[in-house]
């Protein structure tokens, strides 16, 4: 017989104690409780589990400090937050420290049941980054981290922002995150916020009713229904017209969404994540992106590095779209010259691994006898890298982002010189260590 999973309760009223022992004893989960983080730590150094459960305020702490001691000490085990009710800001640091998910008091108890089942799951099926190698290529220190950290991002329930430029292969991360998680027996519904109409959004999110508009024959459920229990991946994001930035709030903060044309609320659990090759925080100041909603979705940020970050990765990925190429034609897998080599590790790819795949799709088309040539691939600059020489006013449509563009570029190209030495890369550019510092986070190259 299996051993019953085990769950610690820690709060100090003894009413919620006493109900959450009821609700997961009806589950078969067993339960210890402690009425204070000394207690909490006692217990989680004698015996293992599954879960915690942790209200906010205790009498010698708070629920933060135990987030951070049993990330510390005990990562294995998932912790949520139960929080007063209202307090989002409160629910937002205690994901950003690490906790798997929150509750708000009074505690919903079907929203409990779902939440615990979730984190339970995350046992049956740990993660693993043998799992994920065979698509996210490339074995550079980049990847090496981008890979730890899908694999601890998936074991939590918190709004994700994917960062990265066209083509690094964001959604891509999105679904391993997913996959690596406790849902992922659900659905992965990714959708381009950019090509939805802005009139059809409302109907295309929360779904709508029968005979609401024009056109609505029968009832429709929408993305947020379809991704019910699962993910939904929100690609490029930034591209969301205002008016539905407000809805897209009220829905992830209630957790629930209206269909157009309906009169009752419907509950979803869906965890969002997000992504956009442009760079939120500028569309923020610049008026365009709702302030409130950018700091809902981005909990953690994770960034995915561009193809001239992780050079070294080019041939592992360039010999695996060939012999995937050669597999689907039917045919032996074409080989790079030495001098195709030579111009692909040179190229900046400014449309990264996508832009690499289509270009070797296109040179395995043209290529004689089974092998690329330089030639074959047709590299060219990329048109917009800024010219330091002398720009034209006249493409410049943004100072900030033009000066900011000019700056990334010489510090990437300090860094390539000095093999990612920032203290020679520091000196290379007069700065300081601590100024350097700052713009590498600045510029999201840390």
């Amino acid at each position: 017989m299996s051993q019953r999973q085990k769950i610690l309760i820690v709060d100090d009223e003894p009413d919620i104690r006493e109900l959450l022992e009821i609700t997961l004893g009806r589950m078969k989960v067993d339960t210890r409780s402690a009425r204070n983080v000394k207690e909490a730590q006692d217990w989680l150094a004698r015996e293992p589990f599954d879960l915690c459960l942790t209200d906010m305020r205790l009498p010698d702490g708070n629920g933060l400090e135990l987030v951070q001691h049993i990330q510390k000490r005990h990562s294995q085990v998932p912790v949520a937050m139960i929080t007063a009710y209202g307090s989002l800001d409160t629910a937002i640091h205690a994901l950003k420290a690490g906790a798997f998910d929150f509750l708000t008091k009074p505690v919903d108890l079907g929203r409990l049941r779902e939440l615990v089942s979730s984190a339970l799951r995350l046992h049956a099926s740990p993660p693993t980054e043998n799992s994920i190698d065979h698509r996210l290529l490339g074995n550079s220190p980049p990847m090496q981290a981008l890979r730890k950290q899908i694999g601890k991002l998936a074991r939590s329930q918190a709004p994700i922002y994917i960062s990265g430029e066209s083509g690094s292969g964001k959604e891509l991360v999105a679904r391993l995150i997913h996959e690596q998680g406790p849902r992922i027996d659900k659905p992965f519904v990714p959708v381009n916020c950019g090509a939805i109409p802005s009139e059809l959004m409302e109907s295309e999110f929360f779904g709508h009713r029968k005979g609401s508009f024009t056109g609505a024959h029968e009832d429709k459920p929408g993305l947020f229904q379809a991704a019910n229990g699962g993910t939904l991946f929100l690609d490029e994001v930034a591209d969301l017209p205002l008016a539905m930035q407000v809805k897209l709030l009220r829905a992830i903060q209630e957790k629930s969404v209206r269909a157009v044309g309906g009169q009752q609320e419907q509950v979803v659990d869906v965890r969002i994540l997000c992504a956009t090759h442009k760079d939120l925080s500028v569309e923020v100041a610049a008026q365009r992106f709702r302030q409130d909603l950018y700091y809902r979705l981005n909990v953690i940020e994770l960034r995915v590095p561009p193809l001239r970050e992780r050079r070294e990765d080019i041939e592992e990925i360039a010999n695996s779209v060939l012999h995937r190429l050669a597999k689907n034609a039917g045919q032996p897998p074409a080989r790079l010259s030495p001098q195709a080599w030579a111009a692909l590790k040179g190229y900046r790819f400014p449309g990264n691994v996508r832009e690499l795949e289509n270009m070797l799709e296109r040179a395995y088309t043209l290529c004689e006898n089974e092998q690329i040539n330089a030639d074959d691939l047709r590299l060219a600059e990329p048109t917009s890298t800024p010219d330091l020489d002398g720009p034209s006013l006249a493409g410049i449509d943004n100072l900030e982002n033009y000066l900011e563009s000019i700056e990334r570029k010489l510090i990437l190209q300090a860094l390539e010189e000095t093999r990612w030495n920032r203290t020679a890369a520091a000196q290379r550019l007069n700065l300081t260590f601590r100024s350097m510092r700052y713009r590498l986070k600045k510029l999201g190259l840390e």
